[in-house]
């Protein structure tokens, strides 16, 4: 009863929250766990609330936050020294564009960056959290942009990483989708004053369907050696963004 209370709390560009989409095996922690949660921490706000409090500053080093899925949370994990002082890494594995709005405010606002990184919509597509349009989750991302510029944080919007097939969905067809968001993605952040971070051009194979040879552990996560190659791509996204004025507060504190 209380999960169908928070649905239809839910405002409707975050709708699709009511059927988990992620089968359930007993036998393993992460999909019981993640089961588990749906109905008592939707956005999983426990994962960063204490970290974020022990967060201090770093003087000389402007405040980077990652926000993102299990791409992002992986990255902190398997290249850590691309996370030099002031990157805060803030992905949350199996997360959708729902679950991350819902803790942008937590895991981004309340940390004063000078600039976010959004890296969303592979589990969107994949259907996380429930059944997903495309404008659902541009709908999202749009208001997580906008509450970023509210708040005067330069926004880098990244690109989803290429896929050609998702290994907890077996048959959905991926990669139109992904080329198909990225395209909307890029578009948007030229119009919305954005930085656009090309990680699917730097990871594909040449038919664009999939991550070169060595890139992915499974078709969906990169490995150490992918996000070698994702990084210099970061590295200047972060450079254009810091170099923009930051964005006009508009947000009432």
């Amino acid at each position: 009863m209380r999960w169908r209370m928070m649905a239809a709390l839910m405002a409707l560009p975050m709708s699709g929250l009511a059927n988990a989409q992620i089968a359930l095996d007993p036998g393993n922690k992460f999909t019981v766990d993640w089961n588990n949660r749906l109905g008592t921490d939707f956005a999983y706000l426990a994962r960063y609330r204490t970290d974020d409090e022990r967060l201090v500053p770093t003087p000389g080093h402007p405040r980077i936050v990652f926000m993102g899925d299990s791409i992002t949370e992986n990255w902190a994990k398997l290249a850590d020294d691309f996370f030099t002082p002031g990157r805060i890494g803030r992905g949350i594995s199996g997360q959708t564009t729902p679950q991350m709005l819902l803790r942008f405010r937590q895991d981004v606002i309340d940390l004063h960056p000078a600039v976010v990184q959004i890296m969303a919509g592979t589990n969107d597509i994949a259907g996380n959290t429930g059944p997903m349009t495309p404008e659902q989750t541009q709908a999202n991302i749009r208001s997580m942009v906008e509450l970023a510029h509210a708040h005067g944080i330069r926004v880098i919007l990244a690109s989803i990483p290429p896929a050609d097939q998702f290994p907890w969905k077996p048959g959905l067809e991926a990669a139109s989708q992904i080329v198909a968001m990225n395209a909307w993605l890029k578009a948007y952040a030229a119009r919305s004053g954005c930085v656009y971070a090309d990680y699917w051009s730097a990871l594909k194979q040449a038919d664009g369907l999939g991550m070169r040879e060595g890139l992915s552990s499974d078709h969906v996560h990169p490995t150490k050696a992918g996000y070698a190659v994702m990084a210099p791509v970061a590295d200047a996204a972060i450079k254009r963004a810091l170099a923009l004025p930051a964005p006009r507060k508009t947000a009432v504190e």
